[in-house]
């Protein structure tokens, strides 16, 4: 069984260089979260991570697979996301986490749920593909750290929100996916994307180190709390990506530079509590 997945994900990742990407926080934006991540893992968790990933792969050469294997795994595109109800700002499990067939825990945040559990069953339960597993959380624990990936469901997270980024047409939902990223790698750091994972894990150390801590931890001693993450999420979301923006806004330097410091928060964020949530399964 271990064998022919892993006959599967040789193809699914050649693949990957056929479709290119085009959902998640964007190649950028997942890279950034599991380099950070890469970078905390304590020696057991970087061990294991090592072991359940293809060879020669790093979490942040894989942290955009679940994006790609969309059209091979059609029952996951349900699980990248939140719809909330409109306006409220407000995210509960129970409400929100559902798919469009009204099927429970079929969200982000249930798949976080989920994989943890596959993963802390490493080595008693081999009905799991913890492969398959670690890759879904890399990927999940990004989205979930981005704004609109908990937003309303009438625009379907700002997918359906048209505006202009500078002189690009783009939707709402890809400019934040995307283009702040894009923008700030080209205008700050020579479109160097180490450059950019640099000037983040340097805010980790200095600018929030005081935060780091808080970031970590979840209520009562659990693994993960993705709770936590999407009502931040969509708190994010009214405060900062839907603010002043309506069908057919142009989208220039006041956006981009005001909101700049919350898509680096949060791709901090992001990578600190994936790297957590590692040291907790396998420490």
């Amino acid at each position: 069984m271990e064998y022919s997945f892993r006959i599967q994900l040789v193809a699914i990742v050649s693949l990957m260089l056929v479709f290119p990407n085009t959902q998640g926080w964007g190649e950028d934006g997942h890279t950034i979260v599991c380099s950070i991540a890469q970078a905390r893992l304590s020696n057991t968790a970087a061990e294991k991570v090592k072991e359940l990933l293809p060879p020669g792969n790093d979490l942040a050469s894989m942290c955009s697979w679940a994006d790609h294997v969309k059209f091979y795994l059609p029952w996951s595109s349900a699980l990248h996301y939140i719809d909330t109800p409109d306006n409220l700002c407000t995210y509960q499990y129970e409400r929100d986490c559902k798919d469009q067939n009204g099927e429970k825990g079929r969200c982000v945040a249930g798949a976080i749920n989920n994989y943890t559990t596959q993963l802390l069953n490493h080595g008693t339960d081999n009905s799991y593909n913890l492969t398959q597993a670690l890759m879904f959380l890399a990927h999940f624990m990004g989205d979930i750290h981005q704004p609109l990936h908990v937003g309303f469901t009438s625009d379907r997270g700002g997918n359906s929100i048209n505006v202009h980024w500078y002189t690009r047409k783009q939707n709402l939902h890809h400019c934040w996916d995307a283009n702040i990223i894009e923008t700030a790698e080209e205008r700050f750091y020579d479109s160097n994307i180490d450059e950019f994972i640099d000037a983040i894990q340097q805010n980790i150390t200095k600018t929030w180190s005081s935060q780091v801590e808080g970031w970590e931890t979840c209520n009562s001693n659990e693994t993960t709390c993705p709770d936590i993450y999407a009502s931040e999420d969509i708190k994010a979301a009214c405060q900062w990506a839907y603010k002043g923006v309506s069908d057919g806004s142009v989208l220039e330097d006041d956006y981009f530079l005001s909101r700049l410091p919350i898509v680096n928060l949060r791709l901090a964020q992001g990578g600190v509590r994936l790297a957590a949530t590692l040291n907790r399964i396998f420490g």
